[in-house]
């Protein structure tokens, strides 16, 4: 840009850090200092100013001779792009999700010991309890809950169990440590629960983790249906591969994003806990 273009507020310096970044690219991931000189367009002094710069922000290394730059350069793309919610990543494909199967759907994290809905789906009522975004439910009752619970150490599951209020829903409900324990070993195993009319007579849910990039499940997707309407195999067979499709598209999304995923403030996170 010439010079009589710019604003009075124009910081060229920044500019010209900003051109020793863009120096590199996949065809030049090392460059000595003239070559960085050269491309950005600078003397080899001041481009070995930025260069230093940038290394003592971690944004660069050295080895003396050749300058590379760090992952750690791609934080100021991530910036940008985590402004997306996991509630905004995953509606879309929710929508798409409830229109091929036709029952409703909803995305939840873990906030202490309860599941909260954070986006959803509907078509039509099947609990008696309205659900929206904001709804609670204790995670060790629902397919949710359970998926996100499975991820956690062992430890962390041994102390969710202990101070899990086991008590009967349904005539359904796992009310034992010992059956809730083998349960989310289960659903760690396989990659899914599935919850059979224990938090309410009639509603049958199944559920598959959502991951960020590092591979830990920070929250849950859903399909609840009518027991009356769909068999335990019938939603293994018809709804889960649907599931298992749309929480990998969601996945996909989330490490393009980085979304940085931390507590319930943001609606997406694991909320209190430690990953595995």
């Amino acid at each position: 840009m010439p010079d009589a273009a710019r604003a009075p507020h124009f910081v060229r310096s920044f500019e010209r850090g900003l051109a020793v970044i863009r120096a590199f690219d996949a065809d030049h991931p090392a460059l000595t200092l003239s070559e960085v000189a050269r491309a950005a367009e600078l003397t080899r002094a001041a481009a070995r100013r930025f260069l230093l710069t940038l290394a003592d922000l971690g944004y660069v290394h050295t080895d003396g001779r050749l300058f590379r730059l760090t992952p750690r350069v791609l934080e100021l793309g991530y910036s940008y792009l985590a402004g997306f919610t996991l509630p905004q990543i995953a509606e879309p494909h929710l929508e798409r999700l409830v229109a091929q199967v036709r029952e409703s759907s909803s995305l939840c994290v873990l906030d202490g010991d309860d599941v909260v809905y954070v986006a959803r789906v509907p078509t039509s009522r099947i609990m008696t309890a309205s659900i929206t975004v904001g709804t609670r439910f204790p995670a060790h009752l629902t397919s949710v809950g359970r998926v996100i619970l499975a991820d956690l150490p062992d430890a962390e599951i041994e102390t969710r169990i202990a101070r899990a209020d086991l008590r009967p829903h349904t005539a359904r409900t796992l009310t034992s440590a010992d059956a809730l324990r083998a349960e989310l070993r289960r659903v760690r195993r396989q990659g899914y629960a599935l919850v059979d009319q224990e938090l309410e007579d009639g509603l049958r849910s199944v559920a598959a983790p959502v991951r960020d990039r590092d591979g830990e499940a920070v929250a849950g997707v859903n399909i609840a249906v009518h027991a009356g309407r769909n068999s335990v195999e019938s939603v293994r067979r018809d709804l889960l591969p649907h599931l298992l499709a749309t929480v990998a598209r969601i996945d996909a999304d989330l490490r393009i994003t980085g979304q940085a995923l931390t507590g319930p403030a943001r609606a997406a996170g694991h909320g209190s806990g430690t990953h595995r």
